[in-house]
């Protein structure tokens, strides 16, 4: 198999030392998820509304939010302050039915007030967090179902041009690891394993809470879910086999099977080993390391409505976070042979394209009214937010 790639080949292989750092049993992973989904409903609760009851409580957000709040996966307060943003605008009626105006057209759907009474609706109410749970696992699910050569293709386009004199080799850097820090890249097989998944649940359950509006929360959430159907739209047409997949003459290790460190969420037959193009591990903490620098207002001269300026000790603390945290994963990824330079580059340019096209998702909001309206659910109104009002400083 000659495409160039002779110098690529490792001119000696290092032998796998390391005893791996530690071991989580099978269970562990679900239930470090399951602890992170349920603590978020809890603090997320809307605290003042009551479940049971003759007549359950009716919850107004101190945010100006009425029950025609909107969601694209997004349950958006109507809020005054933004009735300049024409794709977020609804125009409620007395009647039956509501009136919203996304992306320049005038949709109808019917009001779905009439059913806060049905248990299911008051639950729901209560707990809003269920609704992130709901489409992150759709999310999931539609990943697991996108079930070799290009691997070798990328190694050659970064062989060429600029991309050759940016960037080290990925063998070389794991061949680093591997002849001098095994008990390091012991550890980043681990990251890599346990980081993905809880890390990035546990990062939307923490922003939902703290984010100065949900109308910032959703952007976020909006984007990093186009940058999904984008991956996954890029598995499906470019199959894409990692470094650790490549024949053994490439010299590449695939250390985290060596750590017996595969993750469950990551592991069984409907997952997608040729899935290494574009590298979500980076294109998730990229997103949250911009997200974390937002919010730590560094850069920001007018803050949200409500927000308070943070100390600068804090304010650092999430600029280092924010850089420090796609860094250690842009390492673990290329260190543990499961992801090319070139992955992060396109699962970079992803999460940009995708925040800047990521009200397209308002379409479907029609079609959640409708979907509302059929299993009885009357529309929740969020919370996300109301912790600057009145004003105070919080995390």
């Amino acid at each position: 198999m000659d495409l160039g790639l002779e110098n690529l080949t490792a001119t000696e292989e290092a032998q796998w030392n390391s005893t791996p750092a530690f071991k989580l049993p099978g269970w562990a992973e679900p239930l470090i998820v399951l602890v992170i989904l349920f603590g978020a409903m809890f603090m997320t609760r809307k605290r003042d509304y009551r479940i049971f009851g003759r007549r359950p409580s009716t919850y107004k957000s101190g945010l100006g939010s009425d029950d025609t709040a909107c969601f694209c996966g997004e349950f958006l307060g109507h809020d005054k302050r933004c009735e300049h943003d024409t794709q977020e605008y609804m125009v409620a009626t007395n009647h039956t039915s509501t009136k919203r105006k996304l992306l320049g057209f005038t949709f109808e759907a019917p009001k779905t007030s009439r059913f806060r009474n049905n248990m299911h609706s008051r639950v729901l109410q209560r707990f809003l967090f269920l609704l992130e749970m709901f489409y992150w696992v759709i999310n999931y699910l539609f990943y697991r179902m996108t079930a070799s050569l290009n691997g070798l293709a990328v190694l050659k386009i970064e062989q060429q041009g600029l991309f050759n004199y940016m960037f080290p080799r990925e063998l070389d850097i794991q061949q680093w690891f591997m002849h001098n820090h095994q008990a390091v890249l012991s550890i980043l097989n681990k990251v890599y394993a346990l980081i993905h998944i809880p890390g990035t649940v546990g990062f939307i359950a923490w922003y939902y809470y703290v984010a100065p509006s949900h109308s910032t929360f959703a952007t976020v959430r909006r984007t990093m879910n186009l940058t999904n159907f984008k991956a996954f739209t890029t598995y499906i047409l470019y199959p894409c086999m990692p470094p650790r997949l490549l024949p053994k003459e490439y010299g590449f290790l695939d250390t985290v099977r060596h750590d017996d460190a595969q993750s469950v969420w990551m592991s069984g037959k409907y997952v997608n080993s040729l899935a290494a193009m574009p590298s979500m591990h980076f294109g998730y903490a990229f997103c949250i390391g911009c997200t974390l620098v937002y919010h730590s207002g560094v850069f920001r001269k007018k803050l949200e409505y409500g927000e308070v300026r943070k100390p600068w000790a804090r304010r650092f603390f999430y600029v280092g976070l924010g850089v420090g945290y796609p860094m250690m994963i842009l390492i673990t990824i290329i260190a543990t042979a499961n992801h090319y330079f070139l992955d992060a580059v396109v699962a970079t340019a992803y999460v940009l394209i995708a925040f800047m096209g990521n009200k397209v998702f308002h379409i479907f909001v029609p079609l959640e009214d409708w979907l509302l309206w059929v299993i009885r659910v009357e529309r929740p109104v969020p919370s996300t937010g109301e912790r600057y009002s009145p004003v105070r400083y919080r995390m």
